[in-house]
């Protein structure tokens, strides 16, 4: 079985696309496993890998999926850059698979980090005593990586804190799965949770993802968290709006 390698951003620049030969039933773990063989342990690409993400053929894709011939590969380094030393660094996507939060949590941890806070957000079995059998999140999803990927590199900036994950999903979600997950890392607790504060409340008024709650009774989208004034396209009638309240 071969399949079809791309690397993108210092990965690229590190391995080059290239065609690999695979065993039959070979999963993206096995993959993985071959391109960490052809690095230097030390180099900073080999550092990366445990941090990226991986598709097959356009989809985000789990360690334990299973590859077929001709299968196209993509190695995708933190939409935001960053480094695997412990140096300022953030990772942020969007996905549609689940969550792996205890592997995202354990990839940022280094030892300078005296805290590593974590926002885990949850799909519950019910909304304002309606029982939920699952949730719909759908997004703009050009404008929403690009604006995840500023929330974390601002948030370094304005907190002072190492290294950022934000994960947002979309699509079906079930109860129990992570819809959100923001991790923070930092020399100091407090920097650590005020920045993981501020990034979950500003995600939730400012980045363009929509939820759509389905309950035993009914389909509703949620009401959003009113935008801030400053990025309304109509200022003048919400300004108004809000002095009437």
């Amino acid at each position: 079985m071969r399949v079809q390698v791309l690397p993108f951003g210092i990965l690229k620049d590190a391995l080059g696309a290239s065609d690999v030969d695979l065993p039959d039933q070979a999963t993206v773990a096995d993959l993985l496993e071959v391109i960490r063989g052809r690095l230097n342990p030390d180099s900073v690409t080999a550092r990366m890998l445990p941090r990226i993400a991986v598709s097959v053929n356009a989809e985000y894709a789990r360690a334990e999926q299973i590859l077929e011939d001709n299968d196209e590969v993509g190695l995708l380094p933190p939409v935001s850059g960053g480094s695997g030393d412990t140096k300022a660094a953030t990772v942020t996507f969007l996905t549609c698979e689940p969550i792996d939060a205890d592997r995202l949590v354990s990839a940022v941890k280094r030892g300078s980090d005296g805290a590593v806070v974590v926002f885990d957000g949850i799909v519950r079995d019910n909304t304002r005593g309606r029982q939920t059998l699952y949730l719909d999140y759908e997004a703009y999803e050009e404008m929403a990586s690009r604006q995840i990927a500023e929330l974390a590199s601002e948030a370094i900036v304005r907190f002072g804190v190492r290294a950022v994950t934000l994960v947002h999903r979309l699509g079906r979600l079930l109860i129990g799965e992570t819809s959100v997950l923001i991790v923070v890392a930092s020399a100091h607790r407090g920097a650590a949770f005020e920045a993981n504060r501020w990034l979950i409340d500003t995600l939730k008024k400012t980045v363009p993802i929509w939820k759509k709650e389905t309950f035993v009774d009914g389909v509703v989208w949620a009401d959003g968290e009113p935008f801030p004034v400053e990025i309304v396209a109509d200022r003048e009638s919400t300004a108004a709006m809000e002095r009437d309240k």
